[in-house]
């Protein structure tokens, strides 16, 4: 085994292998969840030569005990992406050879529950927050595209802020999502009523947002990039415009997209494709009946249903 530096050295050799093999969003939260554990195990005057399996396990326990700054306990997604990270660190230590055993090895994630999207929005209540927007200006321009784009194809507020123009084929109808979640690129189909929004924005809104060279498609009033914090503002903003009471995000769109298509008897495999799932099971949970489908059944066949 080589001799082995300082936990900050190590650290930085994980992080210079985690932009290599991961995507730019992925690192800071890996990295995170790694200081994290890090200063759990430097209160407990543990270093990462020293950790055992045991040290790990107790760390797991300890996160059940957890809880936000409002109370809440961490959902199992967070138990698991943190588990994810500690067991991604000691893979990398010990290919390294600066560990000789991996303490992570017998590490199990929780099991997940799999929860249905809580809201999804109505073909009329999307119809709504689009007429909403005004396009008067730059960024009601911008902001209709956006919106259109997310109810057109279904892509995630990362994929989306990481556009150029040069992913856009209006005329084609596409657009190239690049290196997406697990660093995969896909094709996904646009509506008329996208292209026709991007199109309006990339002729009337952009040049007059745009202030340096600025690569990315969609810009933020200062005329650099935009950022998922300034997406969620937008999709707030015209959702309350629009009279829309239900908690709507950006990942509320991808849920709805999801949701109309198999309504619209969509096959699954397809949408899978087009919202960039790598298992079939992420994309089935969409496959739930509706409540209102349900109470029309009962109300035609259920003896006492009307």
């Amino acid at each position: 085994m080589n001799a082995v530096p300082k936990t900050a050295t190590l650290v930085r050799l994980y992080e210079d292998d985690l932009h290599v093999r991961f995507s730019p969003r992925s690192v800071p939260e890996y990295l995170a969840h790694v200081h994290a554990l890090l200063a759990w195990l430097e209160a407990r005057g543990v270093t990462l030569r020293q950790v055992r399996p045991e040290d790990l396990q107790a760390h797991q326990t300890a996160l059940l005990t957890l809880r936000k700054a409002d109370g809440r306990p961490y959902s199992t997604g967070f138990h698991c992406n943190r588990l994810k990270a500690v067991k991604s660190l000691f893979r990398f230590l010990c290919q390294r050879h600066y560990l000789l055993q991996d303490p992570a090895a017998g590490l199990e994630f929780p099991r997940m529950e799999k929860r249905l999207p809580r809201t999804i929005l109505t073909p009329r209540e999307v119809l709504r927050i689009l007429d909403a927007v005004d396009t008067r200006s730059p960024q009601g321009l911008r902001d209709r595209a956006i919106l259109e784009t997310f109810y057109a194809t279904g892509i995630r507020a990362s994929e989306l802020t990481g556009l150029t123009p040069y992913d856009v084929d209006t005329e084609e109808r596409v657009l190239r999502v690049v290196l997406g979640k697990g660093g995969k690129d896909r094709n996904v189909p646009l509506t008329r009523a996208a292209c026709r929004a991007i199109e309006r924005y990339l002729e009337k809104g952009r040049p007059r947002l745009v202030r340096a060279r600025c690569r990315y498609l969609f810009l933020g009033s200062w005329g650099g990039k935009l950022n998922r914090g300034m997406l969620s503002l937008i999709v707030r903003h015209w959702t309350q415009a629009a009279g829309v009471k239900k908690p709507v995000t950006c990942h509320v769109f991808r849920h709805s997209v999801a949701t109309h298509l198999l309504k619209g008897r969509a096959d699954i495999r397809h949408i899978q494709v087009l919202l960039g799932h790598a298992s079939l099971g992420t994309t089935e949970r969409y496959t739930r009946v509706e409540l209102q489908d349900l109470k029309q059944v009962i109300r035609r066949a259920h003896p006492r249903g009307r």
